[in-house]
């Protein structure tokens, strides 16, 4: 066994006798209920959630690909609250994959698991052929970088029909560079961009998670049913609904793989809060 598999591990929660950790290097990466599928422990899983339930009525099945896959806490969610979802998730450790396939319970014959770098995955998708693609992609605690590029969101356009919706998990801390850079990218590629998270987090106050939500028709964004399902959140605070999902407006993107001299650091803007 590689290191890197050394260095994963299932951790039985505390709390919760049904609740399971996958940790990697010590790091969370997902969270799972072995019995109840719609838990969702996170508070960005929660988000990504209340997105999807807005992209189509309750219960109707949707084409979805998955840019890694950890624990399965999403694709199991959503073949509960829509069943005959088809389900498409990959992800680049074999490892993990064969950790939670040995470890968690079996997942419906409508979820495919498959062991690919997420480059490789969209560029053999279709086009057109998903409602839903839901990027959570990370080494430890850090997105690759040709995940981030202009390159890389016009591969998850292609692959999207004309209201698909692409979500992505992004970890940041103060000043929200890396956010900053990551909505300009999805903004070069896409007609409506917004993100919502933790009041604190939009305010730079500190590190956690943030959903970037994007899709192709300028305005086809549902922002303020997605300020309100975020005040519905078990985890919510007082704060205003138009500060939990907002519009950004445009910074510079990503630089394309072949133009890596320009950093984040040097971004526009980098230093001003949101």
């Amino acid at each position: 066994m590689n290191r890197a598999a050394d260095r994963l591990e299932l951790v039985a929660d505390p709390v919760r006798r049904t609740g399971r950790t996958l940790l990697s290097a010590g790091v969370e990466q997902s969270y799972v209920d072995v019995e109840d599928p719609l838990h969702l422990h996170f508070e960005y899983v929660r988000r990504i959630a209340s997105a999807v339930e807005l992209a189509a009525p309750a219960g109707v099945p949707l084409d979805v690909l998955h840019l890694g896959g950890g624990a399965l806490t999403l694709p199991r969610w959503l073949a509960a609250t829509r069943p005959g979802s088809r389900q498409r998730v990959v992800e680049r450790d074999r490892a993990v994959v064969d950790l939670v396939a040995r470890e968690l319970p079996p997942l419906p014959e409508e979820v495919r698991v498959e062991v690919a770098d997420a480059r490789d995955a969209l560029t053999d998708t279709p086009a057109g052929s998903c409602d839903l693609v839901i990027a959570d992609i990370y080494r430890a605690a850090q997105m690759p970088r040709h995940v981030r590029t202009v390159e890389f969101a016009a591969k998850v356009a292609r692959t999207l029909r004309p209201d698909g919706l692409y979500l992505v998990n992004v970890t940041d801390l103060p000043p929200l560079v890396g956010t900053r850079v990551q909505v300009a990218t999805l903004r070069a590629v896409f007609g409506d961009v917004c993100v919502f998270g933790d009041r604190r987090m939009l305010r730079g106050r500190r590190y956690g998670n943030l959903v970037l939500a994007a899709t192709a028709r300028p305005g086809g964004l549902p922002v303020g049913r997605l300020a309100v399902a975020a005040l519905r959140d078990p985890g919510a605070r007082w704060a205003a609904a138009r500060r939990r999902a907002r519009h950004v407006r445009r910074r510079r993107p990503a630089p394309h793989r072949r133009h890596r001299r320009l950093t984040a650091a040097r971004h526009p803007g980098a230093d001003r809060r949101p």
